[in-house]
């Protein structure tokens, strides 16, 4: 990886701490959160075009999400299957 690292001090909770170390596996603590700090950054800029779209356009329905929810799955299914059956 050609990234640049620098070094920070953080604080969490010991349990917290002790959970990702013993699950850190060979990559150890650092990539660990890293890894994890990269997911939540990911979230947080999926959540900000969310908030932009339903400022727009309003919020999205239960419907709209289980209709488009079934849509992917069969899309899924299809893609398994070889097919290349699309909507």
């Amino acid at each position: 990886m050609a990234e640049t690292t620098g070094k920070y001090s953080i604080t969490m909770p010991r349990d917290i701490a002790e959970a990702a170390k013993a699950r850190s596996g060979p990559s150890g603590l650092s990539a660990y959160v890293a890894a994890a700090v990269a997911r939540q950054i990911e979230r947080d800029n999926l959540n900000e075009v969310i908030q932009v779209a339903e400022a727009e356009h309003g919020p999205v329905t239960d419907e709209e999400i289980l209709a488009l929810r079934d849509q992917l799955n069969q899309a899924r299914r299809e893609q398994t299957r070889g097919g290349t059956n699309a909507a």
